[in-house]
Formats: structure tokens, C-alpha cells, sequence
């Protein structure tokens, strides 16, 4: 048995790890770089990024030293919860995109980290936070077509998110965007994805989780677009995305009463492949 004086320096070491502020990034895994923390001075904060030979050999990119193929961020979505902020998008050369991109912070803007690892040639758009702690993002894998739509989830406030699909793996047809979701709560949720003009059958699908977009089941199609009407209430509506021409930036802004100010901003040019 343990001495007394032994278990209650470990009840207090539990209490205390129990009280570990709700946005503080988890430990990285032995052997893998935690992701940088980005500083906000104000200016546009620039993306790190670095473009191997096969990633370009696996975007089909024709890029040299005298001719590199310069490549950009774009984004899409942006929500708040508390004193933390998540905007979600991709980086992408001229004509294919490269990867998804999504970003987190947890001081209201004052430093900002990758919050998920970037997922080959897949976007980021849309972003909805039921609670403090349970929230999601949708988004696909866009080359060589739209595809394999998915949805990250978090559940300890966007510590760690994971990736789950909308389509069963069975499936015969994995095409087709999320033109929208929206989760009325925790673990019930509904999404609308679009098939594409190229489809065989109706183009538009209504699909429901009742787990929390762990898994889904199509509940209606249609040759005419669909639409959730929840999905326009998704959100706080006081955030918003802004492509700032001046600075050629992403500037992420939170309405405070009748006024928009700045919270961030972000570089469009993230970079460019060469060999």
C-alpha cells in the first residue's frame, strides 16, 4: 500500500492536470513536431510551408527552379467559441489544391497553431461549434474531382479533431461536395451533398447522423437543390472572412456591436514548389 503522504501528492497532481485550461494545445506524440505557433504582430501572418518532389509529382505540378509554382491560402470558414478561434481552408497552386488547412487559436488571435494535420489535395469550408467543446468541419478531397466528402469532429473543445466520411467505404459512387450541415445537437446532425452535374441519378442528397457525424445514412434525393434551414443559423453570425486586396490577405474579423473589427490577419501567398 502506498504511504499516505504518496497518494495525496498524486490526488493532487490529477486535480491539477483536471484544471488544464480548455484551449491548451495537447503534448505532441512522441517523435512528431508540435506544429509552430504563429505570432500576431499585427501584420499578415505568414503560413509556413515547404513543397517536396513528391508532392509535386503528386499534384501534377510542372515546376522548375526559373519557373516555380507558386501556391496560396484560401480561406473559407471561421468560427469563435469562447476565447478560441478556428478558420478553415486549403492551400492550393494555380489550378489544384494541394492540401486542407485548418487553424486554431486560443487566445483570442494572439497566436495561432495548425490545429489538425493537412489532408492531401482536400479543403476546409465550413465550420460549426454546438457547445464549447463539440464541434465540427466539413470538407472533401478535390482532386482529380470532388470527392469523398468528410467531416472532422472534436469533442475536447478542437484539441484533437478526427476525420470521419459521409460515405460507407462500400459505396459505389464516392462523388460529391458538402454544400451544407448543421448539427440541432450534440449527436444529431443533417448535411446536404451535392453529387454533381455529371450524375446519374437525382444530384442532391439529404444525409442524417445520429451520433454526432460519426456515421450517416441518406434519407432523401433529389433532382432539385435541397436545402437545411438550420444550416443558415449555424453559428454566431458575428465572424466573418474578408479577402483584403492592400495586403493581399485573409483578414478574420469579429463584429462587436454595430462594427467589424480585425482579429487577424493571414498571407494569401503561402509560398511555391520547385524541385
Amino acid at each position: 500500500m502506498l504511504p499516505r503522504r504518496c497518494v495525496l501528492i498524486a490526488m493532487a497532481a490529477v486535480s491539477l492536470l483536471a484544471q488544464e485550461p480548455p484551449g491548451t494545445p495537447p503534448a505532441a506524440a512522441p517523435g512528431v513536431p508540435a506544429p509552430p505557433v504563429l505570432e500576431n504582430t499585427g501584420k499578415p501572418i505568414a503560413l509556413p510551408f515547404a513543397c517536396t518532389v513528391d508532392d509535386i509529382q503528386a499534384a501534377g505540378l510542372t515546376c522548375s527552379q526559373d519557373d516555380p509554382c507558386p501556391v496560396y491560402l484560401e480561406l473559407a470558414g471561421v468560427e469563435g467559441v469562447g476565447s478560441r478561434i478556428f478558420a478553415a481552408g486549403n492551400l492550393h497552386a494555380q489550378a489544384v489544391t494541394l492540401s486542407s488547412m485548418l487553424l486554431a487559436s486560443d487566445d483570442e488571435g494572439r497566436t495561432w497553431r495548425e490545429a489538425h494535420e493537412r489532408i492531401p489535395s482536400a479543403s476546409l469550408d465550413r465550420l460549426q461549434f454546438f457547445d464549447a467543446e463539440t464541434g465540427w468541419a466539413s470538407g472533401e478531397i478535390l482532386s482529380p474531382l470532388p470527392q469523398d466528402p468528410f467531416l472532422l469532429l472534436t469533442t475536447d473543445g478542437g484539441k484533437t479533431w478526427r476525420r470521419r466520411p459521409v460515405f460507407d467505404e462500400n459505396a459505389e459512387d464516392h462523388s460529391g461536395t458538402i454544400l451544407q450541415f448543421a448539427f440541432t445537437a450534440r449527436d444529431s446532425g443533417s448535411l446536404i451533398i451535392d453529387r454533381g452535374p455529371g450524375s446519374d441519378s437525382d444530384r442532391y442528397e439529404l444525409y442524417e447522423s445520429p451520433n454526432g457525424g460519426e456515421s450517416w445514412t441518406m434519407r432523401q434525393t433529389s433532382a432539385k437543390p435541397l436545402r437545411l434551414p438550420k444550416a443558415d443559423a449555424a453559428g454566431t453570425g458575428d465572424w466573418r472572412i474578408r479577402a483584403e486586396r492592400s495586403t493581399q490577405a485573409f483578414d478574420i474579423e469579429r463584429r462587436r456591436g454595430g462594427a467589424w473589427t480585425p482579429v487577424a490577419s493571414f498571407l494569401v501567398k503561402a509560398g511555391a514548389c520547385r524541385p
